[in-house]
């Protein structure tokens, strides 16, 4: 017998030298360093160099601690968006920074002080700062190359950093700005104040956590009322912060609530009555109860408006003490006093509340600056001097001094240690934080200005402003109509000075541009150590003396810093191509009450207007289970560690493709998924590579000249496409990694690869219809290749590499120029029907090769209900059968579901077809024939 041919070797298997293992671990690095030796980023501004520019100003990180997750999807987005723009071919340059001063550094620099049992005030402020400034590089140095191991591409030899002698100098101008158009003052105002690291606080810096705190009531006897009965009874007052009724200085009342008198049959409190809300009587009674353990029964008469309490006088609980505690307490009429809880009666302490400081103001009484910065009493404050931390809650206890000296007075009805709330707290020490009265310098919010005020401008702005996802305008907006004066200082070592000279006896500071000018160029020489005492007298000239102006010492709030980024960074010239205002800001939704309001109120206050056309935000990444990320928790994922076992392509996937605008998660699991999906990406990839070994121009078809098939494929990535051009104007990631991974898992491997592998195998080299597939693939590659770079930025060189090794990066290159193809809606509509159909006839031969009668689909014989109204012009049943690779497709009437047999017909050697021709397995078909013929000739 005859031994049949080995026909593998005439068949034309893709061929490549791309791995299907991807090694992004060790593949990556040394990528990286190819684009750093080459210059890349430098390559790139050339190429683009005359475009229109597309600027994403960078948000300045914090010089503090090693890259986490959130810092890796913010920057890949950040460079998501450089990176399209680019590839669209704008101009997009990407200068990252770092924020580099304030509290933070200067905590972990004092932190290093206490382990050496140091104090960092007997430190020189000079030394000190030094070494803040070195803390600071150590960190900017090691995030940037965490960064810069994500794939970021960016000016990363010329970062901005605040702490630059240049930014320095400029925010101190912008500051100069603010007070020679009159827009600073300085006030005493009551501000988020930390004990812990005795400076004030942005809001931005303080997050909320539920604790538990004592809570009081306290009666104030009135002594005197416009409403006699009220002569003798008692106001009663509930506060969860006992350590503000050593600073009582009035009562509010609500001028809509009803009040009404109540009395108990207590004997420790026979004979009292109590002022109170109508409302409130039930909540104060289950108070009492708790209080003396016994019920209470608590009756009422009378039925008081607020409004018909003004002139009423009451007394402090501890006034036997004499001085301030023997003052009177009025009562005042408070707007924000509610029946929501309490008693319908709040004290005003001006020292430690907003309400309370504006309400007191209004009417004359001010602050006493009782509580310290640490936190304790003044040391001359009756019995509390040198007393505190006022956050301590053993401080507060019911058993603490303050509750045991209101007791012992008689003014302590009820006490426990038990309310549960959210309070203020600082997100660098956790510690509590209170709000305290100090002198501090603002920039006043309402203060009339060409223009309008500071906030009427910041509100233009919001609306002049594109904001995605769109629901940020309405956030942003709410708190800058709500948000008080700016308050810019801070009482630090590690920062900008607020360089300003005070007359001292006029209280005013001086506005002399000539003075100002010489202060800037200081800083612009020596950086913010320049602003010293033994250098007044050179700023001030010889037209001012020293001795009679105060050289103010505090420095500047951070979020000042940063909001000035956009001033040196955009306008400076350092880096010419950047240019004023941005295009973009883009940051985590948080940033709406830090750096995109900083950035919207320093920009509106010196330029009037933001400094920004669009603000993009971020959710933040939670874990698989959606709960916040803690090291205490265990639930961290750390992007350097994925990156050591998946690669940085893997992280990249990760986060575009993630609803970013929500909140979202991370976890093994997930990433798993994400590496499922990579492979996917990367084996359609490696199967163009392959698929197109060889190819030339020589062999390419015009469109008109190509099979209907062909023509489909090149209409779906047209749509694609614009799909892609749509994702990418929006900045909708989620939806542009989305329609290119099932572009290529959908219609490209599970479809068009599948049905044209055999013409790629089988046919003839120089086949029209191979050909034309060829061609095809060659645009799929140059157009995927460029798809894929700024989302896979590592595997796309590997890609383009693989095929073009002297083709320079695949980054240089421009949106995918695509061959016009005529189509309309009907043409797709009639593909997509015979997609449906082959979904249905592959469903119909699934069974049958679960169970064993057939052993692939070129087995199967199918019958089909006559489709020729779907067909058209594609109407040859063979066509039909290589769209379904199954041996043959006949077209009856009558039949509803496509039906499935085995074919008699006998399998080609080469193709294995099963078809007619063929008289016995492995003797070859006509086709086959034909190739193997020519081959053998050639």
């Amino acid at each position: 017998m005859t031994e049949k041919r080995d026909y593998r070797s005439t068949v034309f298997l893709p061929k490549t030298d791309f791995p299907m293992k991807a090694g992004l671990p060790q593949k990556e690095p040394g990528i990286l360093a190819r684009w750093q030796e080459q210059g890349l980023y430098q390559k790139l501004r050339e190429a683009r160099a005359g475009r229109k520019k597309f600027i994403l100003h960078d948000g300045p990180p914090y010089a503090n601690g090693d890259m986490h997750i959130g810092h890796a999807l913010n920057h890949i987005l950040k460079d998501m968006v450089v990176r399209t723009q680019s590839l669209l071919g704008e101009d997009a340059p990407y200068v990252p920074g770092w924020d580099c001063h304030g509290l933070p550094i200067e905590w972990k620099v004092e932190e290093q002080y206490r382990k050496k049992k140091l104090n960092k005030d007997e430190v020189d402020p000079v030394e000190f700062r030094a070494e803040c400034r070195a803390y600071a590089k150590g960190w900017v140095d090691r995030q940037r190359e965490q960064l810069k191991r994500l794939g970021i591409n960016g000016d990363w030899d010329n970062p901005y950093l605040t702490m630059d002698f240049q930014a320095e100098a400029t925010i101190v101008s912008e500051l100069l700005k603010f007070a020679e158009s009159g827009q600073l003052y300085r006030g005493a105002k009551p501000v988020m104040w930390s004990p812990v690291e005795k400076t004030a606080l942005a809001e931005a810096e303080v997050e909320y956590e539920d604790i538990v705190s004592t809570q009081i009531d306290v009666a104030f006897e009135i002594t005197e009322s416009p409403i006699a009965e009220l002569v003798g009874a008692y106001a009663v007052i509930w506060t969860t912060t006992p350590w503000t009724i050593p600073v009582n200085q009035a009562l509010a009342y609500g001028p809509e609530v009803r009040y009404g008198l109540v009395e108990t049959d207590v004997p420790e409190l026979a004979g009292k009555k109590f002022l109170i809300a109508r409302q409130l009587v039930t909540e104060f009674n289950r108070r009492l109860d708790a209080a003396f353990g016994r019920t209470v029964l608590l009756t009422g008469d009378g039925n008081f408006a607020g409004s018909d309490l003004a002139g009423t006088i009451a007394r402090h609980p501890m006034h036997h003490l004499g001085g301030f505690f023997a003052k009177p307490r009025p009562f005042l009429p408070g707007d924000f006093v509610t029946t929501e809880s309490g008693t319908g009666l709040v004290h005003m302490a001006p020292d430690h509340g907003e309400d309370d400081f504006d309400l007191c103001k209004a009417h004359g009484i001010e602050p006493v600056f009782a509580v310290e910065g640490d936190g304790k009493y003044r040391a001359d404050w009756a019995w509390l001097g040198g007393e505190g931390s006022v956050i301590n809650p053993k401080f507060n206890a019911p058993d603490g001094p303050i509750c045991t000296a209101l007791r012992e007075a008689g003014g302590l009805l009820a006490a426990s240690a038990d309310y549960k709330h959210s309070y203020p707290h600082s997100w660098r020490s956790k510690a509590k934080v209170i709000f305290r009265c100090t002198p501090q310098w603002f920039v006043p919010m309402d203060k009339a200005q060409d223009g309008g005020t500071l906030r009427d401008k910041a509100l233009k702005a919001i609306s002049d402003t594109r904001w995605v996802p769109a629901k940020g305008e309405n956030r942003i907006r709410s708190m800058v109509e709500g948000r008080p004066d700016w308050v810019l200082s801070r009482q630090r070592a590690w920062g900008v000075p607020i360089t300003l000279f005070v007359n001292r006896k006029t209280g005013q500071y001086l506005c002399d541009p000539a003075v100002n000018a010489r202060i800037i160029a200081g800083v612009r020489e020596n950086g913010v150590d320049a602003w010293s005492e033994d250098r007044a007298q050179e700023y001030l000239g010889r037209d001012y003396k020293a001795e009679d102006f105060e050289r103010v010492t505090d420095i500047l709030d951070v979020w000042f810093d940063s909001g000035c980024t956009h001033v040196f960074t955009l306008e400076s010239g350092r880096w010419p191509g950047m240019q004023w205002p941005a295009d973009l800001y883009l940051e985590g939704s948080d940033q709406h009450r830090g750096w995109f309001q900083s950035s919207l109120l320093e920009s509106c206050g010196t330029r009037g207007r933001a400094p920004y056309k669009a603000v993009l935000t971020h959710g933040f990444t939670m874990d698989a289970k959606g709960m916040k990320m803690s090291k205490s928790l265990g639930n961290t994922i750390d992007p350097l560690k994925v990156m050591e076992t998946n690669g940085a392509d893997i992280i990249r996937l990760w986060a575009l493709s993630v609803d970013y605008t929500e909140d979202h998660r991370i976890g093994d699991e997930i990433l798993k998924g994400v590496a499922d999906q990579y492979r996917k990406l990367r084996n359609t990839f490696r199967y163009l590579l392959g698929a197109l070994d060889g190819f030339s121009d020589a062999e390419k078809v015009a469109v008109e000249a190509m099979p209907e098939l062909e023509r489909y494929v090149l209409a779906l990535l047209a749509k694609r496409d614009a799909t892609l051009r749509q994702a990418t104007q929006d900045f909708d990631f989620n939806t542009y990694v989305r329609a290119l991974t099932d572009f290529c898992n959908e219609d490209l491997s599970a479809f068009f690869f599948d049905i044209r592998k055999d013409s790629l195998y089988c046919d003839a080299a120089d086949d029209p219809k191979r050909m034309a597939y060829r061609t095809v693939l060659d645009t799929l590659f140059h157009a995927l290749v460029r798809y894929a770079a700024p989302v896979l930025v590592f595997t796309a060189e590997e890609v383009w590499g693989t095929r073009y090794p002297e083709g320079g990066s695949v980054h240089l290159l421009e949106w995918p120029e695509l061959p016009v193809i005529d189509f309309d809606n009907a043409f797709l509509a009639k593909w997509s029907e015979l997609r449906g159909l082959r979904g249905q006839v592959t469903e119909a031969i699934e069974p049958l090769r679960r169970d064993k009668t057939l052993g692939s689909s070129l087995e199967a014989e199918v019958r089909l209900s006559d489709i020729s109204a779907i067909l058209g012009d594609y109407d040859q049943t063979d066509c039909l059968a290589e769209l379904f690779i199954t041996s043959d497709v006949q077209l009856v009437q009558g039949t509803d579901a496509p039906s499935v047999t085995r074919t008699a017909n006998h399998k080609c050697g080469r193709c294995w077809r099963h078809l007619p021709e063929v008289s016995e397995d492995g003797d070859l078909c006509s086709r086959c024939d034909n190739v193997v013929a020519g081959m053998d000739a050639a």
